[in-house]
């Protein structure tokens, strides 16, 4: 599967977008021929959203510079190495959900940053009657997933390779039934001889794929005949996402 995705990008990347000169400024135009659903999730941050209208969803996330744009170009945007750090994508709605897919979504980044994604899911929270958030990234062993049911944010957890960033609510029915208690092993730390010490366990890509089959759409299964072809909106992330390191008291 993971496979199939980037093999995907890398054939529908450079399709997705082309530069055009018009008065001398380059600028980017995104493919709007409506089109069946692409694939994504490995190595990407979403938000599911109960929801069937695309553009109440860019709303409640106050984007301002929304523009129609196919799944094709859309999911290979926010997958591109240059466009992927400030775009997001929000899809047409699949089976009552609606994605917001993109690295520029808000992250938990710990104690040493300001936290910017609790504040977004609780926000939604008060628009939408469920809300989550769900990010995996393998080369930096991070991982999260959040959920907003009824205005309360019942469950966020997210773990780096430093440790557990972000860890409200208890673990869900469906985080246990998978096992995440069984994490895979990762490391030792404080090794004490033959015994060992404690042990750091992480969970993996897979285990934030299955939990999103359980919560709403795993987004690795999604192809072009699982909807009608339809057009979602290509934006760009507001700066108020980004990190910023929290400020000590003097």
């Amino acid at each position: 599967m993971i496979i199939t995705i980037f093999g995907m990008i890398a054939l529908t990347v450079a399709g997705a977008y082309w530069l055009a000169r018009a008065g001398g400024e380059k600028r980017i135009v995104f493919a709007q021929a409506p089109d069946g659903p692409c694939a994504f999730g490995c190595s990407m941050a979403w938000l599911a959203i109960r929801s069937n209208d695309p553009q109440e969803v860019v709303a409640a996330l106050r984007l301002e510079d929304a523009s129609p744009c196919n799944w094709n170009s859309g999911i290979g945007a926010v997958y591109d190495d240059w466009l992927g750090a400030s775009r997001l994508f929000v899809t047409p709605a699949v089976n009552g959900w609606v994605f917001a897919v993109g690295l520029a979504l808000p992250h938990p980044l710990g104690s040493g940053f300001t936290d910017k994604c609790t504040p977004m899911l609780v926000d939604l929270g008060g628009r939408f009657s469920e809300t989550q958030y769900f990010f995996s990234y393998p080369p930096i062993d991070y991982y999260a997933w959040a959920r907003v049911k009824d205005g309360r944010l019942v469950r966020a957890f997210a773990v780096s390779d430093e440790g557990i960033v972000w860890n409200k609510g208890r673990p869900s029915r469906e985080e246990r039934s998978l096992g995440l208690k069984l994490f895979e092993l990762r490391g030792v730390r404080e090794r004490k001889g033959d015994a060992g010490g404690e042990l750091i366990l992480h969970p993996t890509e897979e285990h934030v794929l299955r939990l999103a089959s359980r919560w709403s759409i795993d987004p690795t299964t999604l192809h072009a005949g699982y909807m009608p072809p339809a057009l979602g909106f290509i934006t760009t992330a507001p700066q108020s996402w980004r990190s910023e390191r929290t400020r000590k008291a003097a």
